[in-house]
This record gives structure tokens, C-alpha cells and sequence, in this order.
């Protein structure tokens, strides 16, 4: 098929996407992988909608499993086909953190963290594999890296000042609590009800 019929079929599937059929764009994405098994935009995109419908859950179980099966098989190809591209180690990362593949996960943001050291978003995600893993005083790096690229962000230092919970380590704990107080408050109130718990809890 020329150039002219790839683009025609990218817009039909921009179309498609556009208006919410994701379905329909998924076809045209078939289409286009079965004539450039290795155009990165179908590949990246078909991965994308099929992890979307992943973690949301869409799906009967057998056929979410085979979605699932394809997000991962077309995410790992696009880290072949270009290898130094940050992103799509973020997105298998992700892909593999969804499927709690926690090891395969960890190596995939860490890649994409290694390639672009300011992806926030992978060493949030690394932050939350680590965290899976109890590898606990590397987790606190990753995330205390996220909050550095992200200050305003409240999910990085949520998880950061968890991770300090969970290492017995209630004064970083507060620390970041008084910090978030300053911009969000709603989240430094629900982490002094979690610490408040876990006090209790080891008391007891």
C-alpha cells in the first residue's frame, strides 16, 4: 500500500479515536500492523488503547487476557525497534506494573529513568514497584527524585511519606506532612490518619 493509503488509514483511526470509538480504531490499527508490522505510532497506539482497556478492567476475561498479551508484545517491540526512546520503556513499565510483572517493571522504568533522568512519571513509577518489592530505601530515592521534578505534585510525596511509615521512620513522615499542609491539605490530613493507624496498630 502507497503512502498516501498509510496516512489515509492513520486518519480513519485518528477519526476514530476522536469520537471515542476505540474499537473501530483498534481494527484500523490491525490493519496498519499487518502491512508495517513495525510502524512505532500503530504499535505505540495499539499498546496504548489495549492497556487502557486493561486497567480498567473491559472486557470477558479471556479476551482481556489476549488484549492484555498484545498491549505487552507490541510495548516490548517498540523498546526494540527503538531502544533509547525513554518513553516506550515508561509505557512497558507501566504495562508490566498493571500486570504485576514487578521485576520486569522495576528494569523498565529504571531503563526509562537512565535514558531521560527528568521522566518524572517513571520514577514515580519505579517508585511504586520498588515499594511492591519492599525494597524500601530505594524506593524512597525514586520518589524523593519525583518530587523533585514534580514539587506541587501531591502523589509523590504520599507515597514517599508511606514509604517512611512503613520503615519506622515517623519524623520524615511528618516532615512531609507539613509540608503538603501548605497546598494540600486533604492529603496531609489522610496521612496523619495513617500514621495514626499504624501508631495504634504497633502499640497494640
Amino acid at each position: 500500500m502507497s503512502r498516501r493509503g498509510y496516512l489515509g488509514l492513520k486518519l480513519r483511526a485518528q477519526a476514530w479515536l476522536l469520537i471515542g470509538l476505540d474499537a473501530r480504531a483498534l481494527t484500523v490499527f490491525d490493519r496498519m500492523l499487518s502491512r508495517w508490522p513495525d510502524d512505532a505510532y500503530a504499535l505505540a497506539s495499539r499498546a496504548h488503547l489495549n492497556g487502557q482497556a486493561q486497567g480498567q478492567g473491559q472486557g470477558q476475561a479471556h479476551g482481556q487476557a489476549g488484549r492484555t498479551a498484545q498491549a505487552l508484545t507490541d510495548a516490548q517491540r517498540l523498546t526494540v525497534l527503538a531502544p533509547d526512546d525513554a518513553r516506550a520503556w515508561f509505557n512497558l513499565g507501566f504495562l508490566l506494573e498493571t500486570a504485576e510483572r514487578w521485576d520486569e517493571a522495576a528494569a523498565a522504568f529504571g531503563r526509562a529513568t537512565t535514558l531521560s533522568p527528568q521522566l518524572d512519571r517513571a520514577w514515580y513509577g519505579l517508585g511504586l514497584v520498588l515499594i511492591r518489592q519492599q525494597r524500601f530505601d530505594e524506593a524512597a530515592a525514586a520518589l524523593k527524585r519525583n518530587t523533585e521534578l514534580q514539587p506541587m505534585s501531591p502523589y509523590g510525596w504520599y507515597q514517599l511519606a508511606r514509604v517512611h511509615l512503613d520503615r519506622n521512620d515517623p519524623e520524615e513522615a511528618a516532615k512531609i506532612i507539613r509540608h503538603l499542609k501548605g497546598f494540600e491539605p486533604t492529603v496531609a490530613a489522610q496521612l496523619e490518619r495513617e500514621a495514626a493507624v499504624l501508631a495504634m496498630s504497633a502499640g497494640a
